[in-house]
């Protein structure tokens, strides 16, 4: 495999950019992407805001869980995804155009318990309908067993079946694409997938094996193989990258940290045998050092999710604790109560949760709220949910808590308001402790202002 450029012919101005900015980094340029990996309002609007501060593009990507022509647990097809976030970005004052979509793990992943011809087909369908609502970037992945598949389902599928079945994923996108013209610009694509399963978080105490650089090399090139053989070498000069175990993950209550001295010889593969540079999953929680190590080191797409919509909830959680303080005397005013209601969907419908959390029922309880995998983040969108949310702020809108309160809780966010550099409003309170984290992805990303 020889170490060729990323190509940008035929892709528009955000997509130039990212394959721009990757390229530098296979120079030995210490640049990269972060992709924000949600459907969360608040957490989009806090990218958006993040992206104005640095005058970058944004990248922002659903799985084939959230988002789906059947509705995912959003509710939401790709085409409303897309309206959804553009509503999100005019109102911030984020042009459009400067939104880069992606779809993360696009595959059979939702349909793993159907016969692979019908879980392929309905996969193929989903990429088509991302191609068609313009997303720009797309990770296939056909990873995972599906029924009546051969082999032991608790270990990996045999690697000439995943590549067969991405190529073909790639050829229903590349066959849409041509339909669309010139309606969106080609697509750049991801191949590759890490383990576990995409939201499969790690459950026990052992850090995850990094992938060798052989693995890699072999994955990178079955998967051209499988390209050629359906006549696909110009979309394969547009994978440009591959996602890898770097040996990242993170559990219930506890984080794997980087170890840059156990991935040297698989951050050689970019420099040396192939076009792209890698995609870095599961990458929540990591210090600010160990991101900027992994961009170093050639895992120049880092994605968060979880630790943003964690952080969402830390700062619902302290709202609402504010609530309580400031208005649990006033019998007139009806309380948001939204930690009960979370509680109450969460408990109503275990299964987003039942399978990942262990223990009696107290440490269930302890995780539900507060497990890194943030398993919370499927509820929002629950209408009980939802509408205690919009209570909580509609409430402390109308009687805003005095900043020493604010100080009691979230005193990062009180600070600023003292400086007169944010707004008491509950909503900008969330958005700039989301901010936070989001910070740190654009400072390793040498995008932001390094901390």
């Amino acid at each position: 495999m020889a170490a060729t450029r990323i190509p940008v012919e035929g892709v528009g101005d955000a997509s130039r950019q990212l394959a721009d900015r990757l390229q530098e980094n296979r120079a030995g340029k210490p640049v990269g992407v972060y992709s924000i990996c949600s459907a969360n309002r608040f957490v989009l609007e806090a990218g958006m805001l993040q992206a104005m501060r640095d005058d970058s593009s944004l990248l922002i990507e659903s799985t084939s869980s959230q988002v789906n022509q059947f509705g995912g647990y959003t509710g939401q097809t790709p085409s409303q995804f897309v309206t959804f976030v553009k509503e999100l970005a005019s109102g911030i004052g984020l042009p459009a155009e400067r939104i880069l979509f992606g779809g993360d793990h696009l595959g059979p992943n939702p349909w793993r318990n159907e016969d692979p011809t019908l879980a392929m087909q309905k996969a193929a369908k989903l990429v088509r309908d991302c191609v068609r609502a313009g997303y720009a970037k797309i990770h296939l992945d056909a990873s995972m067993h599906l029924a009546g598949d051969p082999g032991d389902p608790h270990q990996p599928l045999a690697e000439e079946i995943v590549s067969e079945r991405a190529a073909e994923l790639c050829k229903a996108a590349e066959d849409e694409h041509a339909k669309v013209g010139d309606k969106s610009s080609l697509p750049l694509y991801v191949i590759g997938t890490e383990v576990p399963i995409p939201g499969g978080e790690l459950s026990d105490s052992h850090a995850p094996k990094v992938t060798t650089s052989g693995d890699a090399e072999r994955t990178v090139e079955m998967a051209r193989s499988a390209f050629e053989d359906r006549g696909l070498l110009s979309a394969w000069e547009r994978v440009m990258a591959t996602v890898v175990q770097p040996g990242v993950e993170f559990g219930d209550a506890e984080v794997f940290p980087y170890r840059p001295e156990k991935t040297r010889e698989l951050s050689r593969l970019v420099e040396t045998k192939w076009h792209g540079v890698f995609e870095a999953h599961s990458t929540d929680y990591q210090t600010h050092t160990a991101l900027r190590e992994m961009v170093r080191d050639h895992f120049a797409i880092l994605k968060v999710g979880p630790w943003l919509t964690f952080t969402f909830r830390e700062a619902v959680f302290a709202l609402a604790a504010i609530e309580e303080e400031c208005l649990g005397s006033r019998k007139h005013v009806t309380k948001s109560r939204v930690r009960e209601s979370l509680e109450r969907a969460m408990l109503a419908r275990p299964e987003y949760w039942k399978g990942y959390f262990h223990g009696d029922e107290e440490a269930l309880r302890f995780a539900r709220k507060y497990s890194l995998s943030d398993r919370a983040r499927y509820y929002w969108p629950h209408p009980d949910v939802a509408a205690a949310l919009q209570l909580l702020l509609n409430n402390l809108t109308l009687y805003p808590p005095p900043v020493a309160l604010l100080g009691q809780f979230m005193p990062s966010q009180a600070a600023r308001v003292l400086d007169h550099e944010l707004s008491c409003d509950p909503c900008n309170v969330i958005r700039d402790r989301i901010l936070e984290v989001i910070d740190h992805y654009a400072a390793a990303c040498g995008m932001g202002v390094p901390q």
